[in-house]
């Protein structure tokens, strides 16, 4: 079968036994940086020292195929340089070779920086979405934040410090500067760093520069402000007065406020009769 386990994110005493017993046990590890798997082995005092083959964003569609096959006849454990598998890391394309192939794909869980950051920022977390990485360039991810600025889940996104600042500031364009957020840094490391509050305060912050490895946290959107029903109705008769049907303007005006279309028709028919009168 195929193994994802998850590793430290930071601090080495996150290794699960379950974790430790597989890297004893394993023949074979697919992993994001082999140079990190060694030194991962050295740092946990494991004898064991298994095949190691390199699975990175460069080459995982290629080897996948391979690697499935592979795993038919033993256990493959799959590594990341920190964290989950597949989680804005390697190993989606093999797993879904894997199940395409009828491969048994199983997972020893552990850290995560995603519900970590979660769980530290202060914000709600009985519905969340993790974003991963932002786009680079400002078009692209402007056009990201615009699709995320109604979403009402808290957010989770991961950054590279070095952008931080910018993608900050772009949060704060398209959600609002008074959007609360954290910057989760470091997290579960001995400079370990919680930055909560404003995302147009935390924009200024990074804009001093921010170094370590990064995780961004935004409250959603909240509640929409209340339809004006009158002047929802007023707009009805607006698209009807230049030929929009009534029943269709009712459609239109309702998809835009949220209100029942029914409800709109109907009181478009009783104000325009009122007025004939």
């Amino acid at each position: 079968m195929i193994i994802l386990a998850a590793t430290p994110i930071g601090n080495l005493g996150d290794a699960s036994t379950r974790l430790r017993q597989a890297l004893e046990d394993a023949e074979t590890v697919a992993s994001e940086d082999t140079r990190v798997t060694q030194r991962l082995l050295a740092a946990l005092g494991i004898a064991n020292r298994p095949r190691l083959i390199a699975l990175h964003e460069h080459n995982e569609r290629a080897r996948a195929a391979d690697l499935v096959e592979l795993a038919r006849d033993g256990d493959l454990l799959v590594l990341s340089d920190a964290g989950m598998p597949t989680v804005s890391d390697p190993g989606f394309p093999l797993v879904q070779a894997a199940v395409e192939a009828g491969v048994e794909v199983t997972a020893i869980p552990g850290p995560s920086a995603v519900v970590t950051a979660l769980a530290v920022s202060g914000l709600p977390t009985d519905r969340f979405a993790f974003e991963g990485f932002l786009p680079r360039k400002q078009g692209e991810r402007m056009r990201r934040l615009a699709e995320l600025a109604g979403d009402r889940r808290t957010l989770v996104f991961f950054e590279a410090p070095s952008r931080l600042a910018a993608s900050l500031a772009s949060l704060a364009e398209a959600f609002g500067p008074d959007r609360s957020a954290a910057v989760c840094r470091e997290l579960t490391k001995l400079h370990e760093e919680v930055r909560r509050g404003p995302l147009g305060e935390l924009a200024e912050w990074a804009a001093g520069g921010v170094r370590g490895e990064i995780c961004i946290v935004v409250g959603g959107a909240g509640e929409p402000p209340a339809a004006d029903a009158d002047a929802a109705v007023a707009r009805v008769l607006e698209l009807a007065a230049s030929g929009t049907r009534l029943k269709e303007a009712a459609g239109l005006v309702a998809a835009e406020t949220g209100l029942g279309k029914r409800d709109l028709y109907e009181a478009a028919l009783e104000r325009r009769a009122a007025r004939s009168q």
